[in-house]
């Protein structure tokens, strides 16, 4: 089988590095379309007049049809605007999306950058009903967002399927061990749905655990009054992250509020459970789709500062519950999302396409 990923994707974010070395485990040879829109910037949702044009011009460049011959293409996240081009290049070749979100959901509802009423937000949700509608398969992270995605689109939940993100096995590996002292790890961009304040809060409520976080955005000024057992690292290169996991004492996944928290499991927590690293994240739906609570992970109620502080100082205390989460989660990781169960899953959406 041969496939084309293909469109404007961001070529090393996780989800379609990740995608695409699970369809090459499984026998999959891929071929990549790609146009660079997006690469070399650490805000890609902060689009201005330059990123519009070189979103145009890019996407006449896609509608240049590709010279290779394949059964099938994937466009790739952020790929909303890709839809008319893939579809033109498949020739009546099945086309599949793998959005990963919804435009509208993250920068109305989560980044609250426009209000729920406006043009622009009306307008991202007529783009994703689009592009949603023009892919023969939708491949969702997780059941409770492709249950979104579907409503969203008007899809029957049969065009919808569900590929956990998973964690690229060629950078993740399960090497963590016990260290001391003790350090709970944070690393992503800093937007709402991570919920950095209920970290920060959590902090400040106990001076005695370090915690390191790694990373910028939308909400950088919240740590300009960081308490002092709190390190901040603005910036730090990808394949830098599995030495900081294999060494923290847990790591620190979602804590937002908005209804996108609750339907996402993130990258750095399917990196943590493939490193091995103990988790601490948000009692979500989502989050139930791959984890038990007390077995594979510590799951707290989100914007719960003292729950939060509870389960990190209950690890800081004890070595043979952080080895116990460690293992449990690593075995949870290797049944449901490792790059060898993906592949076979991704592989089997192509097959039923033909």
């Amino acid at each position: 089988m041969r496939v084309l990923y293909f469109g404007t994707y961001e070529r090393n974010y996780p989800r379609n590095a990740q995608v695409i070395s699970c369809l090459r485990r499984a026998g999959v040879e891929v071929e990549e379309h790609h146009v660079g829109v997006w690469e070399g910037s650490r805000q890609n949702w902060s689009a201005g007049v330059g990123t519009v044009a070189r979103l145009g011009l890019a996407e006449l460049r896609l509608l240049q049809r590709p010279r290779e011959k394949f059964d099938a293409i994937i466009v790739g996240y952020p790929g909303h605007f890709d839809l008319p081009a893939a579809r033109r290049a498949a020739r009546g070749r099945p086309v599949v999306f793998n959005p990963l979100v919804s435009l509208s959901d993250t920068l109305v509802a989560d980044r609250k950058r426009f209000r729920d009423d406006s043009l622009p937000a009306r307008a991202l949700r007529a783009i994703d009903r689009r592009a949603l509608r023009t892919a023969d398969l939708v491949v969702s992270d997780t059941q409770a967002n492709a249950s979104y995605l579907a409503a969203l689109a008007g899809l029957p939940p049969n065009r919808v399927q569900v590929a956990f993100v998973g964690a690229e096995e060629r950078i993740f590996s399960p090497a963590w061990t016990v260290t001391e002292p003790f350090t709970a790890l944070f690393v992503g961009k800093l937007i709402p749905l991570h919920g950095v304040e209920t970290i920060l809060a959590a902090a400040r409520a106990a001076p005695e655990l370090r915690i390191r976080l790694i990373g910028s955005g939308q909400l950088d000024s919240l740590l300009e009054t960081r308490s002092e057992n709190v390190e901040w690292i603005r910036w730090l290169e990808y394949e830098q992250l599995p030495e900081e996991l294999h060494r923290a004492g847990c790591a620190l996944g979602i804590f937002g509020t908005s209804e996108k928290s609750r339907r996402v499991i993130p990258n750095k927590a399917f990196q943590a459970l493939a490193c091995g690293t103990p988790l601490v994240t948000a009692d979500t739906p989502a989050a139930r789709e791959l984890l038990v609570n007390e077995q594979s992970a510590l799951l707290v109620p989100a914007a719960d500062p003292g729950a939060l502080v509870a389960a990190m100082r209950r690890l800081a205390a004890d070595a043979g519950l952080r080895q116990s989460l460690s293992a449990s989660g690593r075995r949870a990781y290797e049944t449901q999302a490792s790059e060898e169960v993906l592949g076979l899953r991704w592989r089997g959406f192509l097959e039923g396409l033909r």
